[in-house]
């Protein structure tokens, strides 16, 4: 069967698990519904999938009868063994491209699922009252919104959805769709363009100049944004759309004030993931302040070579780690000193300085190699560059315009203050100023009414753009990881 057959067959399963009054058939056609879906990408991949998630329901046994050390090691290993032998043996390993070891393929989606197993298998030992049965189980692991690209879910919040019966709702069915046009905008507008110009210019020969790197840094760190937080967005508007209930994964991070701030907002289930079973275990093993600092680092790293086996990936986690300590330390030393900005001032310029550290960050992530970083990274650190202005006048205008709107969006949309000024503005006669006022209150306070039509129209208008000019829409990031 083609893919799109997958798809279709995949769909009407979860339209017959929506309608099911039962509990169990519902599960039972989620799960195909599932598999269905997860099979246009291999039937391999299937098989590996089911036999992770049958050996850690057993591990989950095990360890819910027992709760031993020996025993949750022996899950975590199995796991984490598994996800290496897929992911890094074939990136750490020399040789010609041609030996067997090098066309090993990572199944889709193990990156995530195999979290998801492990925060299942330390929540069992923590001895969390979470008793699925296996067919739950079996849909935890494998369901199809998540299954490919997360958000990485946790049990105890899946398990009470997938044992209620759901009914459509005007309520879910209107959120989703929101969700899933915003998603697609995202994707298909904002990521889509801001892509094709900065591959353009990561591949220029040309020697950058000190503003380029800045702005092919910040293009990327939007470029990403955009691309995944549209996906989570469309995984999430889909599973709400049938009454299940995903988690945010993103929250305005580049409003953030502080390196913590962000990383409570990017990725926000991966990161929490990371925190409460890496860094707070072994943050609470030793009182000591340096340990601290060691957790934070360790953590950081673990989530840069989460995303793949390269020094690349290992800088970056390590750069981030010591942005995190280097905060924590400055934050002690403005309390011993007594010497704290408060205000408007203060935050702004703690938001500048959060938004560049990030920005900065995004070299390692994004340049082809490391010598490419450090070529980008002289130019920041050399004043002489900044004379140097080698990327086209395109780039810059459509990074500009995306990062302009970005903010501008975001104080319009939550400053209720500027929607005041804006009333009064509109209130010229004395005789309809209620009215205004009143037109006002509701179509701001009804705003997703009038904003989400607005944006499906705008998706639409875009694919047709993006068909007629035979262009090819690139896939997800993400689905490199």
């Amino acid at each position: 069967m083609t893919p799109a057959i997958h798809y279709a067959l995949a769909f009407l399963l979860v339209c017959g698990g929506a309608l099911a009054s039962r509990r169990i058939p519902k599960q039972v056609l989620l799960l195909a519904a599932s598999y269905m879906f997860y099979s246009a990408w291999g039937t391999g991949f299937l098989v590996i999938l089911a036999a992770s998630s049958f050996l850690n329901f057993v591990f989950g046994e095990l360890l819910r009868r027992r709760q031993t050390l020996p025993r949750l090691w022996a899950g975590v290993i199995a796991n984490v063994g598994l996800l290496c032998f897929f992911k890094y043996l074939p990136a750490l390993a020399g040789g010609s491209p041609d030996d067997l070891i090098h066309r090993i393929v990572m199944p889709a989606g193990m990156s995530f699922w195999t979290f998801q197993a492990l925060s299942y298998l330390f929540d069992v030992y923590h001895e969390e009252e979470i008793e699925p049965s296996l067919l739950e189980f079996l849909l935890y692991m494998s369901f199809w919104p998540t299954v490919l690209m997360g958000p990485v879910c946790r049990l105890p919040n899946m398990l009470p959805q997938f044992r209620k019966v759901h009914r459509l709702s005007v309520t879910d069915v209107t959120a989703g769709l929101r969700l899933i046009a915003i998603g697609l905008w995202m994707k298909l507008i904002l990521a889509q363009f801001l892509g094709a110009a900065l591959s353009r210019a990561v591949e220029m020969e040309a020697v950058w100049g000190g503003v380029d790197v800045w702005l092919i840094a910040i293009g990327f760190g939007f470029q990403l944004f955009f691309d995944f937080a549209g996906y989570s967005n469309v995984v999430i508007g889909a599973a709400r759309f049938f009454g299940f209930e995903i988690e945010q994964n993103f929250d305005a991070p580049y409003l953030s004030t502080t390196p913590s701030m962000f990383w409570a907002k990017w990725h926000m289930s991966l990161s929490s993931w990371i925190r409460d079973y890496v860094f707070v275990p072994m943050a609470t093993r030793r009182r000591d302040l340096w340990w601290r600092f060691f957790a934070v680092a360790f953590s950081m790293v673990l989530f840069g070579l989460w995303h793949g086996a390269t020094v690349a990936f290992l800088l970056w986690g390590t750069y981030h780690g010591m942005l995190l300590v280097l905060h924590r330390v400055g934050q002690q030393y403005q309390r011993r000193i007594g010497v704290m900005m408060d205000g408007r001032i203060g935050s702004f310029l703690s938001w500048l300085l959060t938004f560049l550290s990030i920005s900065l960050g995004w070299v390692l992530f994004r340049t082809n190699d490391l010598h490419q970083a450090l070529t980008m990274l002289k130019a920041v650190v050399t004043p002489a560059r900044y004379a140097d202005f080698v990327l086209p006048v395109d780039y810059y205008r459509v990074v500009l315009t995306v990062v302009i709107g970005y903010f501008g969006f975001a104080v319009l949309s939550g400053s209720s203050a500027l929607r005041e000024k804006i009333e009064h503005i509109l209130m010229p006669v004395p005789g309809n100023a209620n009215a205004v006022r009143r037109l006002m209150h509701f179509s701001w306070e009804n705003r997703w009414w009038w904003v989400a039509p607005m944006l499906v129209v705008n998706v639409i208008a875009a694919a047709l753009i993006v068909m007629s000019q035979s262009a090819r829409v690139t896939p997800f990031i993400y689905t490199l990881f």
